[in-house]
């Protein structure tokens, strides 16, 4: 391998997925301003996921209902200024 192309602050922390709850140790040189306690009673940095192997569709064979319906009213309320903007300009 060549020298001084890695990340030298590799160490042990949490990834946890917030939609099964389900939390995995390993490796990673990811910046993380929260912390977990763990199984082993040590404090490790925690990233939060929304999905991963143990919630996708793909690895579990289950499909998951998702609030699309929710996420459309949201979009609409937000933007729903801009359009009357446009509204206004045209005429």
């Amino acid at each position: 391998m060549k020298k001084d192309i890695h990340p030298d602050n590799y160490r042990l922390v949490v990834f946890k997925d917030f939609s099964c709850d389900h939390a995995f140790l390993t490796k990673s040189c990811v910046q993380t301003k929260e912390t977990i306690k763990w199984e082993d009673g040590n404090e490790y940095p925690l990233v939060k996921l929304e999905i991963s192997s143990a919630s996708h569709p793909f690895f579990t064979g289950k499909m998951k209902f998702v609030d699309t319906a929710g996420r459309i009213d949201k979009f609409n309320k937000k933007f729903a200024k801009f359009a009357k903007r446009n509204e206004k300009a045209a005429e």
